[in-house]
This record gives C-alpha cells, sequence and structure tokens, in this order.
C-alpha cells in the first residue's frame, strides 16, 4: 500500500522550493530527497535550477518522491507540484512562485505576516496555505533558513519522518561542523512546530495555477545586429530588494560623522547625499540616506562604518507595498522621498 497522499499521473509526489541564493534551499532539497529514500525506502530523486552561482540570485530545487515499486524516469523540472516552498518573499516581485500549483496545493511561506497579505500577493483562492517564521528561528538558534524551512515541510508532507531527517541533519554536520548539530536539530523542531496553517477548500470544478515557462527578451529574430548589447551593465533600473536575505543596514544620522566609510565599501551606490555647509561655512558633502530600491542587505556598510550610525535591521515589511516602505525607512524606489 503507498503511503504517498497524492500522486500525479506517472505516480509522483512533488515538491518544489523557490528561494535565492544563500539561503541553502539547494542543500534543503538534497536533505529532503535523502530523507525520504533512506528513511522510509521511496524512490527519490532531486536536483537544482539556477544561474550564477550567488547570493541573491534566484533557485529552485526540485524533489520528486514515489512507491519504491515505480522507476524515476522523468529528470525535469516540476511544472505543477503537490507543494512549493518559498524561502524569501521578495521572490512574489520577479518570479511567478506558485505556477503550476494544483488546486488543493500547499504553499510554505518564509514570513511574519499576517494570512490574508499572504494570501492576496500569492493570489490565493484556494488551497493551503502555511507560514512560519524561519528566519526569525534561524537567527535565535544561529543557523540557516533551510534548516526551519525543512522542519515545516515536514509538518505539511506528514507522510515523512521527522526521525530520519534528523539523522540526516547529523550525518550531514556531525563530521565537519559537530558543534552545528543540535542547533540545527533544535531549528528543525522549531520549524515543525511553529509552522502554522490556513485551509481553503477548493470548488469541485477548481483549476490549478496555469504554469508558463520565462522567455528569453532577445532571440534569435529579436537580438540586436551583431549581437550588440543595447542596455549598458548597471543597475539603475533594478530593484535588488530581491537579493536581501532578511537584514538591511539601518541609519541612525545623529550618530553619523559623514566620513563616506559605508559609500566607499557599497557595491551598489546606496546612499544619498547632499551639498551642504558645516560650522565653519565650509562646503561639505553630508548623508541623507539609503535608497534601499538598490540595497542588497550585504551589510559591508555596517561593519565598515566606525560609529554606530549604521546597524543590523531586520526587514519585516510587507515586500510589494510601498506605502509599508515608507512607514519603516525614509527612502525608498526610486530615490529619495
Amino acid at each position: 500500500m503507498s503511503i504517498l497522499p497524492k500522486k500525479n499521473d506517472l505516480g509522483f509526489f512533488e515538491i518544489r522550493l523557490e528561494s535565492i541564493g544563500g539561503l541553502g534551499a539547494n542543500l534543503a532539497g538534497k536533505m529532503l530527497a535523502e530523507a525520504g529514500v533512506l528513511g522510509l525506502g521511496l524512490n527519490g530523486s532531486n536536483f537544482s535550477s539556477y544561474g550564477s552561482e550567488k547570493k541573491g540570485s534566484p533557485v529552485k530545487s526540485f524533489i520528486r518522491f514515489c512507491d519504491a515499486e515505480v522507476e524515476i524516469r522523468d529528470h525535469s523540472p516540476i511544472e505543477q507540484p503537490h507543494v512549493i516552498g518559498i524561502f524569501h518573499e521578495a521572490l512574489y516581485k520577479t518570479v511567478d512562485v506558485v505556477s503550476g500549483l494544483i488546486p488543493d496545493g500547499i504553499v510554505l511561506v518564509n514570513s511574519t505576516r499576517e494570512f490574508e497579505d499572504v494570501k492576496n500577493d500569492l493570489h490565493l483562492s484556494y488551497g493551503t496555505l502555511a507560514i512560519v517564521d524561519a528566519l526569525g528561528i534561524a537567527v535565535e538558534e544561529r543557523t540557516k533558513v533551510n534548516t526551519a524551512m525543512l522542519g515545516a515541510l515536514f509538518r505539511i508532507c506528514d507522510f515523512l519522518d521527522p526521525d530520519s531527517m534528523r539523522s540526516v541533519i547529523r550525518k550531514t554536520f556531525e563530521k565537519k561542523y559537530p558543534h552545528l548539530v543540535e542547533p540545527n536539530i533544535r531549528t528543525f523542531d522549531r520549524g515543525y512546530n511553529e509552522v502554522h496553517f490556513k485551509t481553503l477548500e477548493a470548488p469541485s470544478d477548481a483549476i490549478g495555477k496555469s504554469f508558463s515557462r520565462p522567455q528569453p527578451l532577445l532571440g534569435y529574430e529579436t537580438q540586436a545586429l551583431g549581437g550588440v548589447i543595447t542596455a549598458q551593465a548597471n543597475s539603475i533600473l533594478k530593484d535588488l530588494s530581491g537579493s536581501r536575505q532578511g537584514y538591511l543596514p539601518g541609519l541612525n544620522l545623529e550618530d553619523c560623522i559623514h566620513c563616506a566609510s559605508c559609500d566607499t565599501v557599497c557595491p551598489d551606490f546606496c546612499f544619498v547625499w547632499e551639498e551642504g555647509e558645516d560650522k565653519r561655512g565650509r562646503k561639505q558633502i553630508f548623508l541623507k540616506g539609503i535608497d534601499y530600491q538598490y540595497c542588497k542587505g550585504c551589510l559591508k556598510c555596517v561593519e565598515a562604518c566606525p560609529t554606530t550610525a549604521l546597524n543590523e535591521l531586520r526587514e519585516t515589511i510587507a515586500y510589494s507595498e510601498t506605502h509599508q516602505v515608507k512607514q519603516n525607512f525614509p527612502f525608498i524606489a526610486g530615490g529619495v522621498s
């Protein structure tokens, strides 16, 4: 008898993880597949899809499970998942994270916001929405987001055995990083216990989210003659907030000495300056604030600041609501407000 709660036409239970580089979705997918195969005797496969291997770039991890007697011959990206795990809310703005979700599918989101807000952002009409503060757990336990998300995923996929994942965690860390074994097990357990659910029943005639493959903007018919690059290599028109991993530099202007150490190390020119006069009437440039459109959250400026003017600040705002950004920070996308 199958232990899988649902299967598609090919006999697979499929999970897709949506993340950005640096949050550990690739490793989470490997560990999740390993726990299902070694712990339950299922057949399983995992692989990831990503571009440049750097923090902030979009990453997808795919996990397939099937009964032991079924052979896995499908190694294509998962287009109609039963479960989607979203590691970073800022992905909403650039990636269709719920693309292809089946009508009664489950979406897990790393967030601190209310169900209604997240549901509206994802345009979910039915299915199950699960929310866990994976970043908060990881910060408190000094681990990473992926372990907390794994705990929540095991609560969602209740056919999986949590003890098998605890064994995988021990196996993964005990040789090179033995001091991280217990913190990661605590993180996993907290993710398992602290995830919250809300289910919207799908009507009998409900249809899933349509899946669309992103198409390149330029091809053999639309590329400029000779393959000339017409857009300069800069980020002036880009919103880099999707690269942040939950933290921002917080600015306290009262402690700022306007030394420009922060601006020197900033890779994306986030700091906004204005010309003025010092107490002696001499011309000087003063720091006015930070334009968070261009901030990737690298926090190099916090490390370089010789005073207490810059500090690490957790980003708890709604990513898609500009008016909420204004409530938290004096400078928003597009320049100085």
